[in-house]
């Protein structure tokens, strides 16, 4: 764990009330960071065994269209996830206009085509 600011805030990996970012305040080392970095592990490890899921569900032809969208938004909520620990996302916490506008592709999104 690298050198934090003793009152550097450090978004963590769930949210409060009503889905609101939740901070801590400090230099990395205590109680609640400790748990932040345990839980960004075990969302990490988490997110790595559903790709390996998604994969075989991908490579068998007999999976339906209702398992494929299940696995899809199983996906979707593991990469909203591990997103939120990202440094860039902790970042984009602290100043929400400053990634957006820097995205290549606007405001946060990616458009994927068919």
């Amino acid at each position: 764990m690298s050198e934090k600011a003793p009152n550097e805030a450090r978004l963590l990996p769930w949210t409060g009330l009503g889905g609101r970012p939740c901070y801590v305040v400090g230099n990395g080392t205590g109680r609640v960071s400790q748990a932040a970095d345990k839980v960004e592990a075990q969302q990490l490890s988490m997110a790595l065994e559903l790709l390996d899921h998604a994969d075989d569900m991908l490579a068998d032809e007999q999976t339906t269209e209702i398992q494929l969208r299940h696995v899809s938004a199983a996906l979707t909520h593991s990469l909203r996830d591990v997103h939120r620990g990202r440094p860039e996302s902790r970042a984009q916490a602290r100043d929400p206009g400053r990634l957006r506008e820097e995205h290549p592709s606007g405001q946060g999104l990616i458009r994927l085509l068919p």
